[in-house]
C-alpha cells in the first residue's frame, strides 16, 4: 500500500515564499510529493522557498502554477477544501481523520485525491470551495484558533501518513467513480449558461450565491462521467425545446401581425 500516489496539495493564492517552503518541508515529512500553486502573490519561481524547505527540493522543483483553482483540480476526483469555516455551503464537514480515510480509500480505487489549502490572509473563496467534494476542518480550541499553512498542511498530511503505515485494507468504491472536476465543471457552466439563457438567475445580483448552491447540491451527488453526459444531454434536449417553444411563438406574433394588416 506504500505505492499508493499520496494527495496533491493545492495552495490557493498563497502569499509568502517562507510559507511555501515550510508546506514543501512538511509534505516531505509524511511522503506527499505533488505541490501546486494558484496565483502565488509574489510569483513562481522563489528563492526563499527553498531556503525554508530544509531540503525537500524535489517538492519546489516539481510545482505547479494555475491561474484559477478550478484549472488547478481540473483532473481530481476528490478534493477537500481544508478551511476553518464551513462558510455559507452546505456540504459535509469533517476532521483531517476522517477525510484522510477518504482519500486513502480513493487512492486504492484508482482515483486522483488532493487538498485545497486558501491564503494565508483571506482564506478560501467560498465559489472554490462549492467545486470540492466536502469541507475538513481541524479540531482546534476555538479560544485561539490560528494555524499557520504549514502547520495546516502537517496536521493532514499525517493524518495520511499514518493510514500508509497502518495498511489498513482499503473500502473500494462500489460502481463507477466519480468524474473529474474538469467534467463537473463543465457540466455546471453548460447548466448555468442555459438557466441564465432562461432568466432563472434573478435578481441579477443573486446569482454568484444561487450558482454556488446549485453547484454544492449537484456536488453531492458524486456524478460518475456517465451520469455527467447523461446531464449534459437532458440539459441541452431542455434548451432546444426552449427554442422550438421561442420559434413557435415568434411565428404565431408573426402571422397575428400579417392579419392585422
Amino acid at each position: 500500500m506504500s505505492e499508493l500516489t499520496p494527495p496533491v496539495v493545492v495552495l490557493d493564492k498563497s502569499q509568502m515564499a517562507d510559507n511555501i517552503g515550510a508546506v514543501a518541508r512538511v509534505m516531505a515529512n509524511f511522503g506527499l510529493s505533488e505541490l501546486r500553486l494558484v496565483s502565488p502573490r509574489d510569483g513562481w519561481p522563489q528563492e526563499r522557498a527553498w531556503a525554508t524547505a530544509s531540503g525537500a527540493d524535489w517538492v519546489l522543483d516539481g510545482v505547479k502554477v494555475f491561474d484559477s483553482v478550478a484549472e488547478a483540480i481540473a483532473d481530481l476526483h476528490t478534493v477537500f477544501a481544508t478551511t476553518a469555516r464551513p462558510r455559507e455551503t452546505r456540504q459535509p464537514v469533517r476532521t483531517p481523520r476522517e477525510s484522510a480515510r477518504i482519500l486513502y480509500d480513493d487512492t486504492a480505487s484508482g482515483l486522483k485525491t488532493g487538498l485545497l489549502f486558501g491564503g494565508e490572509r483571506a482564506g478560501l473563496e467560498t465559489g472554490d470551495i462549492a467545486l470540492c467534494a466536502g469541507i475538513t476542518t481541524i479540531p482546534i480550541d476555538p479560544k485561539h484558533h490560528s494555524l499557520n499553512l504549514a502547520q495546516a498542511v502537517a496536521i493532514n498530511a499525517y493524518e495520511w501518513r499514518t493510514l500508509i503505515l497502518d495498511a489498513p485494507p482499503p473500502r473500494f468504491r462500489e460502481g463507477e467513480p466519480p468524474a473529474s472536476n474538469d467534467l463537473l465543471l463543465g457540466m455546471y457552466e453548460h447548466l448555468e449558461a442555459e438557466l441564465d439563457n432562461g432568466g432563472f438567475f434573478y435578481p441579477p445580483e443573486k446569482k454568484r450565491s444561487m450558482s454556488q448552491n446549485l453547484r454544492v447540491m449537484l456536488g453531492r451527488a458524486a456524478f460518475t462521467e456517465q451520469e455527467v453526459a447523461t446531464m449534459r444531454g437532458a440539459i441541452h434536449a431542455l434548451s432546444k425545446g426552449r427554442g422550438r417553444v421561442l420559434a413557435k411563438l415568434a411565428a404565431e406574433r408573426a402571422e397575428a401581425e400579417k392579419k392585422d394588416t
